[in-house]
């Protein structure tokens, strides 16, 4: 069993919505990135990558190869994925926080961990993701960026298919 944890941040601009776990959150602005800037599906991938020991998302998709230029994140986050199975890992669960003043993410959580289950390839009982602000303190709080901390748990699929 191994354990991993990351956390992404990217700077907030002048757009049209904000993707969050690969939902589209409507709103007046977006994330900066050299991918589509999805910081929750980076904060996850780069969790599963810590937990395998394999280093960070800017190893595997350098921003120097224009190929990954506005990729969705969630192909990244499959590519690691089947790394991770490669490996003869599966996920057990993975809980996230998602740092937003606005918009408030609420009717949108459902979505996203759908979205995140199906990306995983595990039940939803098994994603937790919450939201919560900074009080209008700081970066978060002023809007200027969105910030999202995730950590989950691994094993090997032989152990938890005995588990379970």
């Amino acid at each position: 069993m191994r354990i991993g944890h990351s956390m992404d941040i990217h700077q907030l601009g002048p757009g049209n919505g904000l993707i969050v776990g690969g939902v589209i959150v409507p709103c007046d602005y977006k994330s900066i990135g050299h991918s589509d800037a999805d910081a929750l599906l980076h904060s996850i991938a780069e969790a599963i990558m810590g937990a395998l020991a394999i280093g960070d998302l800017g190893t595997l998709f350098p921003d120097t190869d224009e190929k990954f230029k506005g990729i969705d994140s969630s192909i990244l986050l499959k590519k690691v994925v089947d790394i991770m199975k490669d490996r003869g890992y599966i996920i057990s669960n993975v809980d996230s926080t998602v740092y937003l003043e606005k918009p408030k993410l609420r009717p949108y959580i459902d979505s996203i961990r759908i979205n995140i289950a199906k990306l995983l390839e595990i039940s939803v009982n098994d994603v937790s993701v919450k939201a919560t602000t900074s009080e209008k303190r700081g970066i978060v709080g002023r809007s200027e960026v969105i910030a999202c901390e995730s950590v989950l748990l691994i094993d090997k699929k032989m152990y938890l298919r005995k588990l379970r």
